[in-house]
């Protein structure tokens, strides 16, 4: 026991240190230019949909198993053989963490679609709001295009942000490893398509839970941070309270209605989706998103990855991993 309890400490101390790291390289670079793990993986897991597609949960099962299990398997492989080397455990958790966030590269596509709505370039914010969402752009408005991307923006602070580093908090390598992979399942099959309804059903289901806990942290960094864009954490933790729930997925509501509050805005209304209409409800009070909301929204999400980035270290800290007796 005397010896283990040192040991527990070296791990937490490393991979707090590590996420930081990971968190700062992000910040300094964004995504991974070329060889970007993600897509890696993106493009792996499609080979494998081709190969074991089936209209059935069960197969959608057995995908999702695979998918997550092997870089689970992998990121738990890296701990093992880095417990007892703090520097490399550092440097591993560091890559890894760099590899699944995505805040430099979610605030540089926010602010370019503020150049490109101030510049009146309509055709190339159409194209560009691809970049951030799945929805159909093509009939869009200056408006509709604000309104998307502070949505975005708002989602994916929590997708691409506040849910890996609690992840990587609480289960290091492995957490940050399993839950992108998860994530990258949803995006891929995790939609309710013809195609997907049953087959990637476990993959949304996966994401739904994976994200549970982090969207509501989320909320509640966007409504500490409210004052920087000028906005109430009162105000934007009450639209979280009324509309958070009203949103159609578990978890999307809740950042968006505190960015909704946060900002003075209302988002919600007509989406359309590969030619699917979807009309979602309201979330918060004011109008609709211009484009300085565009540019708020973007300083929001850098104090909330500073925020969670803190928080990632604290927990990380403070989590004793389970290790079996030397």
């Amino acid at each position: 026991m005397s010896s283990l309890a040192p040991r527990r400490r070296s791990v937490r101390t490393a991979r707090a240190a590590g996420i930081a790291l990971g968190a700062l390289a992000d910040a300094v670079w964004g995504d991974p230019r070329r060889y970007h793990p993600v897509a890696g993986f993106g493009r792996a897991a499609g080979a494998l949909e081709q190969r074991c597609y089936a209209d059935e949960v069960g197969r959608g099962v057995a995908f999702a198993a695979v998918c997550v299990g092997v870089p689970v398997a992998l990121g738990v492989v890296a701990d093992r053989i880095t417990d007892r080397r703090p520097a490399l455990k550092v440097l591993v958790t560091a890559v890894a963490t760099w590899s699944v966030l995505g805040g430099m590269s979610l605030a540089r596509e926010g602010a370019t679609m503020a150049r490109l709505l101030d510049g009146s370039d309509l055709a190339g914010a159409r194209q560009r709001l691809t970049h951030l969402c799945a929805r159909d752009p093509a009939d869009m408005l200056p408006t509709d295009l604000a309104r998307a991307t502070v949505e975005s923006l708002a989602e994916n602070s929590s997708d691409a942000v506040v849910a890996p580093l609690l992840w990587g908090a609480v289960a290091g390598v492995p957490g940050l490893l399993g839950y992108r992979a998860a994530n990258t399942l949803d995006a891929m099959v995790g939609y309710r398509s013809e195609r997907y309804l049953r087959f990637g059903r476990a993959c949304a289901r996966l994401d739904d839970a994976a994200n549970l806990v982090p969207a509501r942290v989320t909320a509640g960094l966007v409504a500490l941070a409210a004052p920087v864009v000028g906005g109430s954490p009162a105000r934007s933790w009450r639209a979280v309270r009324r509309d958070g729930g009203r949103h159609p997925s578990p978890n999307a509501g809740r950042p968006e209605a505190a960015v909704a509050g946060a900002l003075g805005v209302c988002l919600g209304g007509r989406n359309v989706y590969g030619g699917h209409v979807e009309e979602r409800p309201v979330l918060g009070e004011g109008g609709a998103p211009t484009v300085g909301d565009v540019r708020r929204a973007v300083r929001l999400g850098r104090v909330v990855t500073a925020g969670a980035t803190g928080l990632a270290v604290a927990v990380a800290l403070a989590v004793a991993p389970r290790r079996r007796r030397a």
